[in-house]
This record gives structure tokens, sequence and C-alpha cells, in this order.
């Protein structure tokens, strides 16, 4: 069976206030001392899962590679559990949203890779404190890795508008359900890709842009879904950071789906759809303004539909994969769940229509990281 790794990137707030905190640094050396202190652990011998990000208002955490997803469910609550108490250390708390729904100057933090991108991208990076949720599926070689990339490229914006959870942008309502996907999408690597067909031109695209200097490195290739530099997975980052610490794990297990149907295909000798980035650019702004409170366009036919049947028609694609994995049940049932409570995006509008106060929207957010 595949394993599944989960990234999140989390937001530093003021647990008074909800008002983003550039605190990371001190989050950052409370985990270090922690993990120095554990008994038996040399200095270096171990490592944490959290990482800074571009915004010094962000923390970031991975989890380890597993194959079922209960431990994926346990392993993403103990972290956001531990992200908190590290926060609380600082005065901060965190809050899976992937924007802050109040108004904010973020900070970018130090380093040379930081610095050399707010010179090259100005506000853009300035402005970019979004935080998304990557999830890493195993695959056998490149080769493999980018038949599946060719693959999943429809079905990527359903993942999207399931996750959507940044409805709120410098204290207004954006009108989006998931506004980080726009925001995201002012890199210039960033979005839906074409259809590569073999490894070698895949890395011969990105060995291009990055030979162009509009780009530092491999590392920011953000394509919605990549082959990773780092391990040998592919990583797709299309989704916003998600409240529920259960939905990463419904994305996850659709996800190693998605990747195993794609495998799947490749090898019967199954061509990949033939859809135009244009046309899934446009796909991935119907789902980043809908979430699962509007229409989306079918992945089959890029038509609109209703968001129930979009997702009804992910879940049937990777059917096979999921029975033979033994999660059908589970996904069945976290698509029923999130279909009836809705998505992160609908939670925080409704906590705004209830409380009033954006500040609230926040304050609330973070109970409910590490609670829900």
């Amino acid at each position: 069976m595949r394993s599944v790794g989960v990234e999140e990137e989390l937001l530093l707030v003021d647990e008074g206030t909800g008002t983003p905190l550039a605190v990371s640094a001190a989050v950052l050396a409370a985990a270090d001392l922690q993990t120095w202190q554990r008994p038996g652990i040399a200095v270096g011998g171990e490592e944490h899962a959290f990482e800074k990000e571009l915004q010094k208002e962000q923390l970031e955490f991975a989890t380890k590679p597993v194959t079922q997803m209960g431990e994926l469910q346990e392993e993403i609550s103990r972290i956001r559990r531990e992200a908190a108490h590290h926060a609380a250390t600082a005065g901060a708390a965190i809050a899976a949203i992937a924007t802050s729904p109040l108004p904010v100057r973020p900070s970018l933090s130090v380093g040379r890779r930081y610095e050399w991108m707010g010179k090259q991208f100005g506000l853009t990076a300035q402005e970019q404190l979004t935080c998304g949720c990557h999830v890493h599926v195993s695959v056998d070689s490149d080769e493999e890795g980018v038949a599946v990339l060719d693959r999943i490229r429809p079905w990527l914006p359903v993942l999207l508008a399931m996750s959507a959870n940044s409805p709120f942008w410098q204290g207004e309502d954006s009108g989006y359900g998931s506004y980080r996907n726009r925001v995201w999408n002012r890199w210039p690597s960033a979005g839906p890709v074409d259809v590569f067909g073999s490894a070698d031109r895949y890395h011969e695209q990105v060995g291009a842009m990055v030979g162009t200097g509009v780009l530092r490195d491999e590392g920011m290739i953000y394509f919605d879904a990549r082959l990773s530099a780092t391990y040998p997975t592919v990583e797709v980052r299309v989704a916003d950071v998600c409240l529920d610490a259960s939905t990463p794990v419904l994305l996850a297990a659709l996800i190693r789906g998605l990747v195993e149907t794609a495998a799947r295909a490749w090898q019967d000798g199954t061509p990949p759809a033939r859809i135009s980035t244009s046309l899934l650019r446009l796909a991935s702004w119907r789902a980043a303004r809908s979430g699962l409170d509007g229409p989306l366009l079918d992945p089959r036919t890029l038509r609109e539909i209703s968001a129930e049947q979009a997702v009804t028609a992910l879940y049937q694609h990777v059917r096979d994969a999921l029975t033979d994995q033994g999660e059908d049940e589970l996904v069945r049932e976290g698509i029923a769940r999130l279909l009836r409570h809705g998505t992160g995006a609908r939670t925080q509008r409704r906590l705004l229509d209830t409380n009033g106060e954006l500040a609230t929207v926040v304050t609330r957010c973070a109970e409910m990281t590490v609670t829900a």
C-alpha cells in the first residue's frame, strides 16, 4: 500500500484578539528546547515536526509517512496539539485557517531565500500570508509519478473545493470559498499545468523554468501537483489547510485513491485526458469561488454541475482503489459529513453571522483546530 504524508501550514494568532502574530521563531525555539530536553535524546539526535514558512506569522509541520488513515488522523491531531503547546509559550494560539480574516501586514521570515523572494516578487511575496495543505503519496519512480500527474489534473479542483477554508481577506468577505487559491496563484509558477508525457519532459520543463532566473530554485515550482524534490512522492498542493483535522485525512485517502487509479490507468495504457490548461484554470477558479456552496465544473466534461455531483464523481472515479485499500466506508462517511456540515469557509461565515466579529471567528477557529 502506498504511504501517505501530510504537511499543514498554520496561522499564529493572538489567543485573545485573533490578530496574527510574528512569533514563529519563538515557537520553533520552544519546539527545539522540548526536543533537546527529552530523556535519552542527544542534541541533534532527533528532529521535531515543525519548520518556519515564508512569513513569521506561520508555522508548518509534516507528519511521518504512514499507510493507515487512522494513524494519519492521530498524527495530525497530535502534532496540532504540540503546535498549540509551543505557540502558547510565545503567547499565541494556532489556527488552521488558510487566510487571516483580520487585517494584517505580514513579516517575511529571516533568511537569504526569503530575502531574495521579497526582492524578486515585491507585494506578491510580502502579502503572501496563506496556509495550505500538501499531501504526499509514494510512487515507484519519476516515470510513474509523472504519469500520475498527467492523469489527476482534472480532479484537483474538486479537492480544492472540498478544502475551501479562506473566505476572508484583510477584514472583508472575499466572496470566495478559497481566496487563498486566488492569492497563491499570483506566483508565476503556480496552478494547473500541461500534460508532460514523460519524466524527461517534466524535468526539462522544470529546468527551463528555473533557468529563466525568475525562480530561485526547484523549490519554487508551485504546480497544483508536482514531483517532490525531497521524497519519492507525488505532492498534491492544491488544498487549503482544513479547519477540522478529519478533513485532511479524507483528502489524503482520496488523493491516494487518485494516485493508485492513475497509476493503474498508465500501466493499462490508458492515455490522460487532453484537457487544456486554460480550461483547468477556469475549473480552479470555479472551485475557489464556490467551495461546496455553489456549482463546480464536471472534471469529465468541464460543464457546470452541483458540488455534490462533482464530489460523487470523484468518489466513483477512485472507488475501486478505495475498496482495495479498505477505505471505501471511511471516504463515504467523510464525504457525507463534509457535505452535511460544509467546509471551513462555511463554518467561518457561520461564526461571523452568529457572533458579528471577525476576531471571534479567529479565536473560535483556534479552539476548533485542536478540538475538532
